[in-house]
């Protein structure tokens, strides 16, 4: 009988799961989870601003494996969304995995053991065969690197480490980044702050949310609402295809929604994009234009210039006070894995080949980094469906590698670089002829890469990444 392979997951959010699920129910029964907080689920555990909650219908925003039928509406908010996750661990024995409190900061290869040995924040070591990162894309908040930030005099956070402590109501709050989690809070900071000042790098592309209660009759058909919002979610990516007809559509649709829900010529202005539909990322609300509108809630359009002890001040010279400042400035998305000292064969960092733009075969897989798996790695996010069916199919791909170790009684593998190079090249070049390759945006590394998204729908990668072809890697 071949040996076991101990195999250690960074991470416990829907990636590490969906990999230690496929995983475990195969076979591979010496799974570890190591998890920096002390509860599971990533950036669901994380991010717990007022309205946070998912944009994809919550239908099709559960395991295939473990469809959850209890969703209380149809875009579920983050306490569901992580209750599912927790459920979902203890039901396939995942939870008992993890060691919380774990947070990897080094993981260095040995040549001479084929191992990779795991150093702590608490200066403990574990050594596994196998090492998986799933730490994703948007788990490090990044706060602006703006002049005079810390000389704030009131109380400022970033989104996804909201303070639920701090009293807004009847204060003036100033959030800066007007993007997908702002969307969600803003319609609440209205309701609560005596004075809201909200300051837009950039407008977005914003349309109807078709959210509502989902009955309990309707619940029951979830399977048939989850093969028409993924069939959705393919078409939708078709818009993201450079001067497609999709695209055209969804462009309409949002100026209709802006239209119909700001009449103020003036506001309206500030409010409309000037890039291309999908260019950035394409957002869905029904509140947020309504919250804009209102009197205490003002606009802003300048660029920041810097903070000061009394607030925000502007390029044009204006000091907007506030007593908040709310930043919801997004996350490090380029800099995968850039918080641990990955080192592989020789010694390289991974960071160091990262230096100019993260790539890796398939997303998973990168060349000098024997036995290292990575879901939700590079060009591997959407514009449009759900991650979700994306990190099955990586999870299904990797277990298959595993498989084939196990059985063939291999100490490593590792992707040929000219077949990583080869599938890097052909994904950039269709990046670059997408709607992303007119614009900048948080997808795009500073060298000009396009580092985070697949360059299409879920199932051609999925139907790419479906069976293994031995020959891609070296079999040692």
């Amino acid at each position: 009988m071949s040996p076991a392979l101990r195999i250690g997951i960074i991470g416990s959010g829907f990636g590490a799961l969906a990999t230690a699920i496929e995983l475990t129910t195969h076979g591979h029964d010496d799974v570890r989870l190591w998890e920096r907080a002390d509860q599971l689920g990533g950036v669901w555990r994380d991010n717990t601003y007022p309205g946070a909650g998912c944009d994809v219908p919550s239908p099709l925003y559960s395991f295939s494996f473990a469809v959850n039928r209890s969703w209380s509406r149809r875009y579920a908010k983050q306490p569901e969304i992580h209750d599912y996750l927790r459920r979902v661990a203890d039901e396939y024995d995942i939870t008992r995995r993890i060691r919380f409190g774990a947070e990897v900061v080094s993981a260095q290869w040995s040549e001479t053991t084929s191992t990779w040995d795991l150093g702590f924040g608490d200066g403990t070591t574990e050594t596994v065969d196998v090492l998986v990162s799933a730490v994703g894309q948007l788990s490090r908040p990044r706060r602006p690197a703006i002049e005079g930030i810390d000389d704030f005099a009131g109380t400022s956070f970033h989104s996804a480490e909201w303070d639920h402590g701090v009293p807004l109501a009847g204060r003036r709050v100033a959030a800066i980044g007007i993007g997908a989690s702002a969307i969600q809070y803003v319609p609440h900071l209205a309701a609560e702050a005596g004075e809201l000042t909200l300051f837009q790098r950039s407008a977005n592309y914003i349309l109807p949310k078709p959210d509502g209660p989902l009955p309990r009759w309707y619940q029951r058909g979830i399977e048939g609402e989850r093969a028409f919002w993924w069939m959705f979610g393919e078409q939708f990516s078709r818009g993201l295809e450079d001067d497609s007809v999709v695209g055209r559509i969804n462009a309409a649709v949002a100026r209709w929604h802006l239209r119909r829900q700001v009449p103020e010529p003036d506001l309206r202005e500030q409010l409309t994009p000037d890039y291309p539909v999908g260019c950035k990322r394409i957002l869905f609300a029904n509140d947020f234009y309504p919250a804009v509108r209102q009197d205490h809630v003002d606009l802003v359009t300048d660029p920041v210039r810097r903070i000061v002890g009394r607030g925000v001040e502007t390029a044009d010279g204006t000091l907007h006070e506030a007593d908040v400042i709310v930043y919801g400035t997004g996350f490090d998305s380029q800099d995968f894995l850039s918080s641990i000292d990955v080192r592989g064969l020789d010694g390289e960092r991974l960071a160091d080949r990262w230096a100019d733009g993260a790539h890796a075969h398939l997303g998973m897989y990168v060349p000098g980094f024997p036995n290292l798996f990575v879901s939700y790695g590079p060009n591997t996010n959407l514009g449009g469906g759900s991650i979700i069916y994306m990190l099955e199919a990586q999870a299904r791909h990797m277990r298959q590698v595993l498989d084939r170790m196990r059985a063939g009684r291999w100490e490593r593998v590792d992707v040929r670089a000219e077949v990583e190079a080869r599938y890097d090249g052909q994904v950039q070049q269709r990046l670059e002829r997408s709607v992303w390759g007119h614009c900048e945006s948080w997808y795009r590394h500073p060298s000009g890469r396009i580092t985070s998204n697949w360059p299409g729908s879920t199932g051609p990668f999925a139907r790419r990444v479906r069976t293994l072809d031995p020959e891609d890697f070296a079999w040692t």
